[in-house]
């Protein structure tokens, strides 16, 4: 019965791991080339500079692919990012979500 437990409690923590691991969906490098259009309000660094702005960087990547989306598809009303949206395909989406979650929320 020890053996069974400690199968058990291996394969639970392995699965554990690998649901916890972090793997990028889009391309870093991608979006840093894609971000220069953002940076104007949200920073270079993803730290805004100005105070109506959210900071970006080191946001949760699938959070920033849905609030994107949601702003380009019109479920989410800005009259600011709704344009800026607009434009981007899903995988313009990935890469800048990949780029602001890799930066340092520290600037």
């Amino acid at each position: 019965m020890k053996v069974l437990q400690k199968i058990i409690l291996t394969t639970g923590l392995l699965g554990a791991c690998l649901l916890s691991s972090h793997v990028w969906a889009g391309d870093v490098a991608a979006g840093k080339g894609k971000s220069m259009t953002c940076s104007a309000c949200h920073g270079s660094n993803g730290i805004s500079q100005i105070p109506m702005y959210p900071n970006l960087a080191a946001q949760k990547e699938q959070y920033l692919v849905l609030q994107l989306k949601a702003f380009r598809d019109g479920q989410r009303k800005n009259m600011i990012m709704a344009p800026m949206a607009a434009g981007l395909s899903d995988t313009d989406i990935d890469n800048l979500a990949a780029y602001y979650a890799s930066l340092n929320p520290a600037g």
